[in-house]
């Protein structure tokens, strides 16, 4: 049975295309969280008798940036389904590959990651 006959393998490209769906979503959902804390401890701060050394501006610029990040990862996931499924169709799809997608996020993420542990340690 040729691979682009079983069904298996696009039961296969349906699960990562959600798995990829549930990043963005996740991603989105994190990002939310982190605005909104910034924005809370803007209103923190605005209390008499409260003092803060750090920038609560910078939270929701992180945040709104995850949010971005999230709606790019879905819309990169709609997209690379559309191309995979249409190459299982073609019968031109080669295993193997390596996803740019996946490598792309991982990298700025581990990017951002660092930065904000730099973030983290330069605030006090």
């Amino acid at each position: 049975m040729p691979a682009e006959s079983d069904p298996r393998i696009y039961f296969a490209a349906e699960r990562t295309f959600l798995a990829w769906i549930r990043t963005g979503l996740g991603l989105m959902g994190v990002g939310f969280a982190v605005s909104r804390f910034g924005l809370f401890l803007r209103q923190m701060s605005a209390t008499p008798g409260h003092t803060s050394t750090s920038s609560p501006a910078h939270s929701v610029v992180a945040g709104a940036a995850l949010v971005i990040l999230g709606v790019v990862v879905n819309l990169g996931a709609v997209i690379n389904h559309f191309q995979i499924t249409r190459r299982l169709a073609a019968g031109t799809w080669q295993p193997g590959k390596v996803s740019p997608m996946a490598v792309a996020l991982a990298l700025l993420l581990a990017i951002l990651g660092a930065g904000m542990a730099v973030s983290l340690l330069l605030v006090k």
